[in-house]
């Protein structure tokens, strides 16, 4: 990454929103994002990929009244700038006015904000990320069954931010991410059967030890071999952790604001009311140490804190950029997420589903019949009515015990339904962006055979 420091770009930073405020804009934001990126990967021992990457991309924000226009470039050049300035000035006067839009207000900003160890210093060689592939792909292969691999692949990626705003907002911030993944293949054939493991962190070290990495996947590929098609029925589902917190996500993603405001989400009308069962909650915390979406202050310069979005079942809040907030007569809630080349808009940071107070035993072990799902397919789920439908694979559960393994069914419900049929284990762990434990819905409509 080149080597230009926070005063050079808080510099061209405030540079450039004078040159905006000169060619007649009355606000203004711009945010300069930098990165660099290494990935490596290998298929049965042998390199199949190395590439890195670096960019330096500039964005800038002016605001006409209640008419805005979005600019970016990667050209740094003063005059370049400066007819930039220009161009996004005479583009905001040429669109179509939005009541919505604007800066946040100037007693909203942050003022100080954590330091949250977002940023490993040291980059690692292509020759470390190439010994982390090789273990893992060696590990997932020598477990017995394996019969081939779609390869393995590790990455490093470091990225730079900093915001500045004509109402003065300045503040960056630095965050590392390092990513280890392995997917093989067991059985030979029509009967090949696939699945994967893969480890994301902020720190090198806080990565899986590839060769245990490995090993997971090699036996989850083999425990998928000689997969049944039950019958149709309904019947309770469990959803693996690994693929659990989709059901959380996509909770998260009703509660957009954004979504809201257009009338597009099932939960529009849910504010305050219970969509999880009693005492379940599901939390929003920006200030995790080494969380993957940890973040110090939101893309709009406002203090970000933990806060619960469901609270003991009941619907607590939405997620808030400026905008959306205005369009729902609120309040920005610290949530606005930003690039170089849009308008801000809401998002999460790190969210997890808290642990139940039940063991995954137990939670499987009441279960006469039902389904445990390792694996989804596709993207069946409607945002706005909240019906869901998605391609599963798993493992059949018969008197409280995984039984054998099973593929090419459909789960299907609606979520609302299934919100609050929901039942977390004991177990959770904090792997992902989004987090949640082993979950239990009961109902759900299993099309097999």
């Amino acid at each position: 990454m080149s080597d230009m420091t926070q005063i050079d770009q808080s510099s061209i930073l405030d540079s450039l929103i004078t040159m905006a405020r000169q060619a007649g804009a009355e606000a203004a934001d711009a945010v300069i994002g930098r990165s660099v990126s290494l990935s490596v990967g290998e298929r049965l021992g042998k390199k199949e990929k190395l590439e890195r990457a670096e960019s330096r991309d500039l964005g800038l924000r002016v605001l006409v009244g209640k008419r805005q226009a979005i600019v970016s470039t990667s050209d740094f050049a003063p005059a370049s700038l400066k007819e930039l300035a220009e161009r996004a000035v005479a583009m905001a006067r040429a669109v179509p006015e939005d009541p919505f839009c604007g800066l946040a207000e100037a007693g909203q900003l942050a003022r100080d904000w954590p330091q949250l160890d977002l940023c490993d210093a040291s980059e690692p060689s292509e020759g470390r990320l190439s010994e982390l592939v090789r273990a893992a792909e060696d590990a997932a292969r020598s477990v017995a069954g394996v019969t081939n691999s779609e390869g393995a692949e590790a990455g490093y990626g470091r990225s730079e931010v900093m915001l500045a705003t004509s109402h003065g907002f300045l503040g960056g911030y630095a965050a590392s991410h390092f990513g280890l993944s392995v997917s093989v293949l067991a059985g030979s054939g029509t009967g090949m059967e696939r699945d994967y493991d893969y480890s994301s962190t902020v720190y090198l070290a806080d990565l899986e030890d590839p060769v245990k990495l490995g090993r997971s996947a090699g036996e989850r590929a083999v425990r998928r071999l000689n997969p049944r098609k039950p019958k149709t029925a309904a019947l309770p589902v469990v959803f693996d952790p690994r693929i659990s917190n989709s059901i959380v996500g996509h909770l998260v993603g009703a509660i957009n604001g954004a979504s809201v405001a257009r009338g597009t989400s099932f939960l529009k009308d849910k504010m305050g009311e219970m969509v999880l069962a009693d005492g379940l909650d599901i939390v929003d915390d920006p200030h995790r140490p080494r969380g993957l979406r940890s973040r110090p202050f939101d893309g709009e310069g406002l203090p970000t804190t933990a806060k619960k979005l469901v609270d003991g079942g009941r619907l607590a809040t939405w997620l808030l950029d400026c905008r959306s907030a205005r369009q729902l007569g609120l309040v920005s809630n610290g949530h606005a997420s930003r690039g170089t080349s849009g308008p801000p808009s809401p998002s999460p940071s790190n969210v997890h589903m808290a642990a139940g107070r039940t063991s995954v035993k137990e939670l499987i072990g009441a279960i006469t019949e039902g389904f445990y799902v390792t694996e989804l397919i596709g993207s069946g789920v409607n945002g706005v009515t909240g019906d869901y439908s998605r391609g599963a694979a798993g493992f059949w559960i018969e008197k409280g015990e995984l039984a054998f393994p099973v593929s090419e069914l459909t789960i299907a419900g609606n979520l609302k339904d299934m919100f609050k049929a929901l039942t977390p284990a004991d177990d959770l762990v904090f792997r992902y962006g989004t987090n949640a434990p082993t979950l239990r819905i009961d109902g759900l409509t299993i099309a097999g055979a």
